[in-house]
């Protein structure tokens, strides 16, 4: 006999859908206990002022859980440092427990990973939510601005950043970190961040925000082209050292594919044309290493692999100039030195076995791109200190009157309703051998599967039941109908923010719990 009061199947189609954030019973057991006691689950991260627990929700324990066990398994395994953000997020979430706006962006920066590994909506709309209030309360806190809240100030900009896919967003939260920088500077060497700020080259004239373009010459695109070869060949050479590791040959045929589309494709005209073609790569360097460390650990190939997508970035630095080496190459360098550091100690131990010294010898590439860019960087850092130091002299407290945040860079109606995250490719390629019509599906983070579930269209990733990885990139496209509220204001400040990857086993959202990886 039917249940009455069953609910009939449109009601249930109208039932407004939770957030899916992967919650296992294990998950939900450590949050509880967290909730009803108050104790931190992960003291290894040294979590210091702790907030009060017991207030927050437990969906948004759960985004705290999500980041803080990402990072406690990664500086266990000693690989946090091969990533470009993990080594920071306890400084993070320290900081946050005192300022709320920051802890926002924390929430948001981790909700958009649970976004893309549950292809959830609702999740998606969540990460909105949580980055709309980070913002607001990112402006409030300008007003407001002084030596107690200035790191915090940086903190929440960096998250931000790491989240927008918009050009205008971007360079916004850009400016904006450059002007903190230079009220900073009396106080810098006190910075909890200072060490970040030093290897990523941060100054108040690191970002330059040029909008028109620079010309590219014909001597310029061919020397352009011959780093694209040069690239192109060295992954060719790379595979036949992968072909027992079919996730990581994967990932270097998508590096290779986008390698050739940058090739056949029109030289970046604007700085914004510059961002959309480096897009894809920056968000391959967050996610791609959270992936392989935690799925391949205590293997040399994945250092291999996560050396080449770090070089790829650090050599492309000069084709796109208008961008600046802060968005990509600069985030680059640190994790690839890294990697160099521990594949020169691997190469002098006895027990390094002798197909990996043959496969070492791939790092060479690596080795001169990090070497060369480092001196580069050195010699940049070093002028760009000089400039500040003769600006503070002229203009020793500069205020933020003239703070560079746009709060209302964003028009909506430029994109249309979709958000660029899912738009199809910038790149315009010519016709590529062997390579079909792009699909609209987003390349924002794809997970690679082999060609033979890839068809012709190596950029395109299919989700059927041939691949064996999960992939996030069939997200649906961005909907205005699902706007929730406080979306449109965010939007409105920074532009939609992008939907941030986050690969792992799925059954729990995260990365196994590894075993120490490398000395």
């Amino acid at each position: 006999m039917d249940n009455p009061t069953a609910p009939t199947i449109e009601e249930i189609a109208t039932q407004p859908q939770q957030p899916n954030l992967m919650w296992t019973p294990d998950i939900e057991h450590s949050v509880d206990v967290w909730q009803q006691t108050g104790r931190f689950p992960f003291p290894e991260l040294q979590i210091y002022p702790q907030p009060h627990w017991t207030a927050f929700s437990r969906d948004d324990l759960r985004l705290l859980y999500h980041l803080s066990q990402i990072s406690n398994d990664m500086i266990a395994s000693k690989s946090s440092k091969l990533t470009l953000w993990v080594e920071y997020m306890p400084r993070f979430i320290s900081l946050a427990s005192s300022h709320s706006f920051l802890m926002h962006a924390v929430l948001g920066f981790s909700a958009t990973h649970l976004a893309w590994a549950s292809q959830s909506q609702e999740t998606k709309n969540l990460a909105f939510q949580h980055s709309g209030i980070a913002l607001n309360g990112l402006h409030d806190a300008l007003d407001a601005f002084s030596k107690q809240n200035s790191d915090a100030v940086l903190a929440a900009s960096l998250l931000l950043s790491w989240q927008a896919n918009d050009w205008h967003g971007w360079s916004s939260l850009m400016s904006g970190i450059k002007t903190v920088l230079s009220n900073m500077q009396p106080w810098k060497q006190e910075s909890m961040f200072v060490d970040y700020i030093t290897s990523q080259g941060l100054t108040s004239h690191q970002f330059s925000g040029h909008t028109s373009g620079t010309p590219v010459t014909p001597d310029a695109r061919q020397q352009h082209l011959l780093t694209l070869q040069n690239l192109h060949n060295s992954l060719q050479r790379l595979q036949p050292y992968l072909i027992s590791h079919e996730n990581m040959a994967s990932w270097i045929q998508q590096l290779q594919s986008y390698i050739q589309r940058l090739q056949s494709s029109s030289p970046a005209q604007t700085a914004e044309q510059q961002f959309s073609y480096l897009y894809v790569l920056r968000k391959w360097l967050f996610w791609v290493p959270i992936q392989l460390l935690g799925s391949q650990r205590r293997d040399f190939s994945v250092l291999l692999v996560l050396a080449y997508f770090y070089t790829t970035a650090l050599a492309l630095e000069p084709l796109f100039p208008d961008v600046g080496a802060s968005f990509c190459a600069n985030l680059g360098l640190c994790p690839l030195e890294e990697i160099i550091r521990i594949t020169d100690a691997l190469q002098t131990s006895q027990s390094f076995a002798q197909n990996a010294q043959a496969a070492a010898t791939m790092m060479e590439l690596s080795r001169e791109t990090a070497m060369s860019y480092r001196n580069q960087m050195d010699w940049r850092r070093q002028q760009m200190e000089s400039e500040e130091l003769q600006a503070i002299r002229q203009a020793p407290n500069q205020g933020f009157s003239q703070f560079d945040f746009d709060f209302n860079v964003f028009n909506p109606s430029k994109v249309g309703s979709m958000s660029p995250a899912f738009a199809p490719s910038p790149l315009t390629p010519a016709s590529i051998p062997g390579m079909g019509e792009r699909s609209p599906s987003t390349y924002y983070l794809e997970v690679p599967v082999t060609y033979g579930t890839l068809g012709g269209d190596t950029f395109s990733l299919t989700t059927g039941a041939s691949s064996s990885y999960v992939s996030p990139s069939a997200s649906p496209a961005y909907s205005r109908a699902g706007s929730v509220p406080g979306q449109d204001h965010m939007e409105g400040i920074y532009g939609e923010f992008g939907q941030v990857g986050y690969m792992s086993a799925p059954s729990s959202g995260f990365v196994p719990a590894p075993s120490t990886l490398w000395a």
